[in-house]
């Protein structure tokens, strides 16, 4: 591989993991305010707080979706670069439908744990592909 083409190939890939995190950080933003929400909502919220806070649910799943093909993309990028490994990163689920339909303290200690469990793993993505986005800047 020429130099100017693994220049390339790590610039295509800064810009496929600057996507990713922009994803990424749209997600814990939005995960950041479910928890929040669930705090409100486990102190007996009602009706109109869980609506709030599934709506920061679903709005944080859209950006955990588009952060899981973005990763994709990079991953794809990464593989072009000889020296890079894959990226691997699993960002979880969530327990709206039961927390919606039967809500209580249980449920809402569990969806807040869920909320909480991907929050980390997207925090723990975001980690993963700032280190990588470091290593392929020094190398442009």
């Amino acid at each position: 591989m020429t130099e100017e083409t693994r220049r390339r190939e790590i610039n295509e890939a800064i810009r496929a993991g600057e996507r990713a995190l922009q994803s990424l950080r749209s997600a814990e933003q939005e995960l950041s305010s479910a928890r929040n929400w669930g705090f409100f909502d486990m102190l007996g919220g009602g009706f109109i707080t869980d609506m709030i806070k599934h709506s920061r649910i679903n709005d944080a799943s859209s950006y955990i979706d588009r952060a899981k093909t973005d990763l994709s993309v990079f991953e794809k990028e990464l593989r072009d670069i000889p020296d890079y490994g894959e990226l691997n990163v699993d960002i979880g689920s969530f327990l709206s439908f039961a927390d919606f339909f039967f809500d209580g303290l249980v449920v809402d200690y569990l969806v807040q744990s869920r909320i909480n469990e991907a929050r980390d793993r997207v925090q723990e993505a975001i980690r993963k592909v700032d280190g990588l986005l470091a290593g392929l800047r020094r190398q442009a």
